[in-house]
C-alpha cells in the first residue's frame, strides 16, 4: 500500500470514527503537528513518516509541474498542491 492510499483509508475510517478523527485534529493542534500526525498513523498501524509525507507531496508536485505547459519555469503556480498534511485535513 503506498501513502496515498493509506492516507485515504486513515482518512476513511476518521469519518467513521469519532475517536480517530479527534485524535487527528488534536495532532494537527500540536506544536509539531506533523510529528503528531505521524504518530497517531503509526498508532494505527499504517507507517507514515515525516518525511515520507513531505517527499511524496514534492514528488507529486514536481509531476504535475512537469505536465502542464511543457513543465517549464512558466508553468502555473499550483498553490497547496504540494502539501499532503494540509490536503488531508482540508478533505477530513
Amino acid at each position: 500500500m503506498n501513502l496515498g492510499e493509506m492516507l485515504d483509508e486513515i482518512k476513511r475510517k476518521a469519518r467513521k470514527d469519532p475517536e480517530l478523527r479527534r485524535m487527528l485534529l488534536a495532532a494537527r493542534e500540536q506544536p509539531c503537528s506533523l510529528s503528531a500526525f505521524c504518530a497517531v498513523c503509526r498508532q494505527q498501524g499504517y507507517p507514515v513518516y515525516e518525511m515520507d509525507l513531505i517527499e511524496e507531496a514534492e514528488s507529486a508536485y514536481a509531476a504535475m509541474r512537469r505536465s502542464t505547459n511543457g513543465g517549464g519555469e512558466n508553468s502555473p503556480l499550483l498553490s497547496g498542491e504540494d502539501d499532503y498534511f494540509e490536503m488531508f485535513f482540508a478533505d477530513l
